[in-house]
């Protein structure tokens, strides 16, 4: 029972912490396509990064989410094409996406601006297995039998759009990720969790990049992300980072009611580069965490028929 507790306790912070229906990562900073379709192709070659968060430290049951996605531009950088794959766990219930983009490229002397869409489905489940419950008849920890503690599996499609814009100094995105209210059917017993709804997220990203020395080898990275979600207050990400020879940066970021959050990139070589955040949590929930950890691996390489002579942007986005 006290697992059960837990789960459903879980379940009750993610929809008052950033409602967790979908992931809530920090490092969006250094992979936007996990929040914008229309992000795909930006790096111009081939780009593949692999991301895992443990959130919530020591906190039993908390949501640990691994992703892996891709992206390329294609035709002479006139289109990008992505993908993203998911798995998402709390407890005892489990939120699995695949989804691919795509992006449209219109290009001015000074900037780009892309048009991104995406497709794909999730697969949301719950495994009550391993759940021990007590049983009168009996006597025993047991839920054998009880229809209302079966494994759950849906299938649920979804689209989503965003738009993007960049400059050399100055970078835009709007993105809904996912416009399709599904229902989720969860046990009758189960009635605080029997008719959720899956919810539209609404992001809004605006930065700027700016030497802050004669050889421009250090700079300032400001941006916001400004995320809502229907039904939910909205949430503010405020970040700074500093940006070395191209090569390193660092930096913070403050979330609105949940966490602050700290966080390193560095540049290994021309095709590797690795990052690492911390999370510091400042809602209720400290009480009961050690804060999140969050971690990625990027791979970025040309391919000779698709990118040739292409200009590719930097790690950190200037050329």
């Amino acid at each position: 029972m006290t697992r059960i507790i837990l789960a459903f306790f879980l379940t009750a912070c993610a929809t008052s912490v950033l409602a967790q229906q979908t992931p809530v990562f920090s490092q969006y900073y250094f992979n936007e396509l996990v929040i914008n379709p229309a992000y795909a192709g930006s790096h111009v070659q081939f780009s593949a990064t692999s991301m895992y968060r443990n959130q919530w430290v020591n906190f039993p049951g908390a949501p640990k989410t691994y992703l892996f996605s891709a992206h390329s531009s294609f035709l002479k950088d006139k289109m990008g094409l992505g993908m993203l794959i998911n798995v998402d766990n709390i407890g005892s219930y489990s939120n699995k996406n695949v989804y691919f983009s795509y992006a449209y490229f219109l290009k001015f002397p000074q900037a780009k601006l892309s048009f991104g869409l995406q497709a794909g489905f999730d697969l949301l489940g719950a495994d009550f297995s391993n759940l021990s419950l007590y049983n009168n008849n009996s006597g025993n920890n047991s839920n054998a039998g009880d229809p209302s503690f079966a494994n759950v599996n849906q299938f649920k499609p979804n689209i989503g759009a965003g738009i993007y814009y960049r400059r050399k100094n100055f970078f835009a995105g709007f993105s809904v990720p996912m416009l399709i209210n599904n229902k989720v059917n969860y046990a009758d017993v189960n009635a605080v969790s029997s008719s959720i709804q899956q919810a539209r997220y609404y992001f809004l990203r605006v930065g700027g990049m700016f030497p802050i020395n004669q050889l421009r080898t250090v700079k300032l990275n400001p941006s916001i992300l400004l995320r809502s979600q229907e039904g939910q207050p909205l949430s503010l990400d405020i970040n700074a980072a500093f940006i070395f020879y191209e090569v390193c940066s660092a930096g913070v970021s403050y979330r609105t009611v949940d966490a602050v959050v700290t966080f390193v990139e560095l540049k290994l070589s021309e095709k590797l580069h690795v990052a690492y955040s911390y999370d510091w949590t400042t809602s209720n929930i400290n009480t009961f965490s050690n804060g999140t950890h969050e971690f990625m691996l990027n791979y970025r390489t040309r391919i000779r028929r698709l990118h040739k002579n292409l200009e590719c942007p930097g790690y950190y986005g200037s050329n």
